[in-house]
Formats: structure tokens, sequence, C-alpha cells
């Protein structure tokens, strides 16, 4: 299978609307899947291509410690 062919599979696969584009509705759903899966490609190669999006890493030493109830 090509990568283009690969990219038609995405496409028509994601093209099926979700419900709630589908109760939006879509005058072009292919472009839309099209649209969405490009973007989506891009955040995966830059994860700092997400528009307002701060990605945090940090390990478990660096989280809160939880605070007990009194008894």
């Amino acid at each position: 299978m090509s990568h283009h062919q690969s990219d038609q599979d995405r496409i028509s696969s994601r093209a099926h609307l979700l419900p709630e584009e589908a109760a939006a509705g879509s005058d072009d759903p292919q472009a839309q899947a099209d649209a969405i899966l490009a973007e989506s490609d891009l955040r995966e190669e830059d994860r700092n291509a997400a528009p307002d999006t701060v990605l945090e890493h940090r390990t478990s030493a660096e989280t809160v410690n939880p605070v007990e109830p009194p008894d």
C-alpha cells in the first residue's frame, strides 16, 4: 500500500462524522477529515505546534504529596 493510499484510508475513516459533528453538520466531511488529520500529524511532529497548549512532563518525584484528611 502506498503512502498516498494510506493517507486516503485515514481520511476516509475519519470522514465518518462523530455524533457531535453530525449534529453541527459538515459541508465537506472529507475536507474536514483531511484538515483534522493534517493538524494532528503536525502536532505529533512538533509538540509545541498546538496553539495555546502547554504540555508538562513531570516525574512522580515532582508531584504534590497528598494531604491526609484529619481523623
